[in-house]
């Protein structure tokens, strides 16, 4: 691999504009593909088998006005009641002039007359509404409502789904990333590379997450997910090659050798650490859920990219840049030798870790683990417009209906029914009495039947609100007590579905990952004993991130700090998301981190040595890639969405634990307690495996891969 690496970039540099011309024919092609017959995301969670799926589909086959997104209109007056007559005339307007209504719902009346819920049905699914553009036209045939006096405020599907003008995030994280370059290479040239290798593979990644929506379900989360992790690995990746490019300039060798060079060594450790992404974000594929996979193919997609680009693309823009890599004055002056990557402070940190290895080992896991206590209380649910601002529309609506209806009224039940088989008219109403007497509902609306007679839908009203443990607890009795016929559906009861589906599955997805992450490590350093460290080391760095995450959304405190008005559940795919990603991103500075530590130790035969060698030469890289990560994944913490704040908060928190506290200290101690025994490979394991080096140029069990002698020039000023 290091001598197909070695040519591929050494050709780049060499000839930069075929290259280049080559990424932009595939960026007009996989764009253009996607501007024409690209899809469209879905947030259609399908959970096969699952009690609210068969409610879903028997609502869509036979009540195909209640297949699409539906709104809310909430009417309020502080003086008086309400006039009926107005309502009217306002259902009248939302059934004439909105468009994709499917039908509008007579107006719902408070006992006291002073609030009324207008339900709002559309034929389309959610994803259809661009913008505010549905929220707007439920403003304008209202209009004559507000000015009359009445507050008027939207809930329900559509106005909660509406999405925020994107870019911020995204905006926020490039701009930290670049500074952060630029401060540790101090040349805008070197600084922009990585930004623009992580540009380019999130551009066309991007196009193609659109075609991969033609061909299968992509939730509406999976580009931002691509966006969050392609950036930041991105940049990473393409940080670690330049920085190894810079080295080899600083040597001597000619700028096509040095870029050929760095995509041999560095380069061979971003298709490892790649690798190790892909494998981690294949565990989402185990989830049971199947809509859920496109949360992995998006940023798996994304990640294949930049991986291509950061050993082709960039190679060819060093060629281009030539010593520009290189600040003004370090060119002036032909110090290079000082933008070397090897840290004096590192070294001397790797010194004082690796004398006293057990105390650093057991501080760090004890620091570790207090940080994980947390998570025990982690409590699994969804936000809604209850946990909104309350000075959103949304936020409005839900509690001007908690205070009309009661809480429960926010969390309706749908019970379909196959009217032959609970036993005609007679058994629907015996049916809709029995959830009347049920202890924890509110109330249980008349049946409604479909048009041909075969189906109904019974509405049920809990006492408690959607988050309320008494409104889960009722969902299992009532479907203690449906008879065969009767699926019980709705918001609520799919995401409980949901949620239990993901729980029940989450041990298959740990061990795709596990398994795979340590095949790979295996492979990659040709031990068992360091994959297992790593394995565990980075448990330990997810758990703790879990920890903050639950500290930080599930306190009110917390939540208040990051602009929440009151503590909130932590979304049930959130965990997963983050098992998967943080697994991959971990195991990218592991790579990074133990190539070092093995090229040493396979050079001189001395384990602390080489702990400290290898630590005195990666810290300051790994360091700048983890604030570069940290800073676009905090970015993310400015989303409005609370799912991809909790992803954001927790990946950052999970990253800079695992540069500082993991990459710092437990894995170098580790290390240097363990000392050769962390190269122990079985003899019979030994023979079977295949020679692969992850860093490129060093011996490797018992071959060695050679990387041709470059030609060595004078440097220019």
């Amino acid at each position: 691999m290091s001598r197909v690496l070695h040519r591929l970039g050494g050709f780049a540099a060499r000839h930069p504009w075929r290259v280049i011309g080559a990424w932009l024919a595939a960026a007009v092609v996989v764009l253009g593909l996607a501007g024409s017959v690209g899809g469209t995301l879905n947030d259609d969670y399908v959970i096969p088998g699952t009690s609210s799926q068969r409610a879903y589909d028997l609502l869509v086959e036979k009540f195909p006005a209640m297949s699409g997104a539906d709104a809310r209109v909430v009417v309020h007056t502080e003086q008086g009641t309400l006039d009926q007559s107005a309502l009217d005339a306002a259902r009248q307007r939302l059934s004439d002039t909105v468009e994709h209504v499917s039908q509008v719902a007579p107006a719902v009346v408070s006992e006291d007359a002073a609030t009324a819920v207008i339900t709002v049905q559309y034929d389309v699914p959610v994803t259809d509404f661009k913008g505010d553009a549905g929220l707007v036209a439920l403003e304008d045939a209202t209009a004559d409502l507000a000015e009359q006096g009445y507050q008027v405020e939207f809930g329900g599907q559509m106005p909660e789904n509406i999405a925020s003008p994107g870019g911020t995030a995204e905006l926020v994280g490039i701009g930290l990333a670049l500074l952060i370059l630029f401060l540790a290479f101090g040349s805008f040239v070197a600084a922009g590379l990585p930004i623009g290798v992580a540009l380019v593979g999130l551009g066309i990644g991007s196009g193609g997450v659109t075609l991969l929506a033609a061909l299968t379900d992509v939730t509406t989360i999976a580009p931002t997910l691509a966006s969050m992790i392609g950036i930041g690995v991105g940049v990473d990746y393409a940080l670690f090659i330049v920085t190894r490019h810079r080295d080899a300039l600083a040597r001597g060798l000619s700028v096509p050798d040095a870029a050929a060079e760095a995509t041999a060594t560095a380069g061979q450790s971003v298709l490892f650490a790649g690798g190790t992404v892909l494998l981690a974000l294949s565990g989402l594929l185990f989830t049971g859920v199947p809509n859920f996979r496109a949360m992995g193919y998006a940023p798996g997609l994304v990640v294949l990219l930049i991986v291509a680009a950061s050993v082709t693309l960039l190679p060819a823009l060093l060629g281009l840049a030539g010593m520009r890599v290189y600040s003004r004055k370090a060119r002036r002056t032909a110090h290079l030798e000082a933008a070397a990557s090897h840290s004096p402070t590192a070294a001397r940190w790797a010194h004082a870790v690796a004398s006293r290895p057990v105390a650093w080992m057991v501080g760090s896991t004890v620091l570790l683990l207090a940080l994980a206590a947390p998570a025990l209380g982690m409590k699994l649910g969804n936000a809604d417009a209850g946990n909104e601002a309350e000075s959103t529309t949304i936020r409005q609506a839900y509690d001007l209906v908690a205070d009309g209806f009661g809480p429960g009224a926010n969390a309706p039940l749908m019970v379909a029914l196959d009217v032959d088989k609970v036993g005609g008219a007679a058994g629907i109403d015996a049916l809709t009495d029995e959830l009347a007497a049920t202890r924890g509902v509110g109330a249980v609306s008349p049946a409604q039947l479909s048009l041909d007679g075969s189906a109904a839908v019974v509405t049920v009203t809990p006492t408690h609100g959607p988050q309320d443990d008494a409104t889960i607890a009722l969902l299992d009795r009532i479907r203690a007590e449906l008879p065969e016929g009767a699926e019980l559906g709705g918001f609520t009861p799919g995401m409980t579905d949901f949620t239990d589906r993901l729980s029940a599955n989450l041990w298959k997805i740990v061990a795709v990952v596990l398994a795979a992450s340590f095949v790979l490590m295996v492979l990659a350093f040709r031990s068992i004993v360091v994959p297992v460290k790593a394995v565990l080391v980075n448990l330990l760095s997810i758990g703790a991130a879990y920890g903050v995450i639950t500290m930080a959304f599930q306190t009110d405190r917390g939540a208040h700090l990051l602009g929440l008005p009151d503590s909130v559940p932590i979304a049930p795919y959130v965990p997963v998301l983050m098992f998967a990603i943080l697994f991959g991103l971990s195991m990218d500075y592991e790579v990074f981190l133990l190539s070092r530590v093995r090229e040493e130790y396979l050079r001189t035969g001395d384990s602390k040595g080489s702990v400290v060698a290898g630590l005195s030469s990666t810290a300051r890289v790994i360091t700048s890639a983890a604030l570069i990560m940290v800073a676009v994944f905090l970015g993310f913490a400015l989303d409005p969405g609370v799912a991809i704040k909790m992803i954001g908060i927790g990946l950052a928190t999970a990253i800079a634990v695992d540069a500082t506290v993991v990459r710092l200290v437990l894995v170098p101690a580790t290390m240097a307690l363990l000392g050769a025994r962390n190269w122990y490979l079985p003899a019979w394991l030994d023979r079977v495996l295949p020679n692969v080096d992850p860093h490129g140029g060093v011996p490797t069990g018992s071959a060695v891969v050679e990387i041709p002698e470059p030609r060595r020039e004078r440097v220019p000023v």
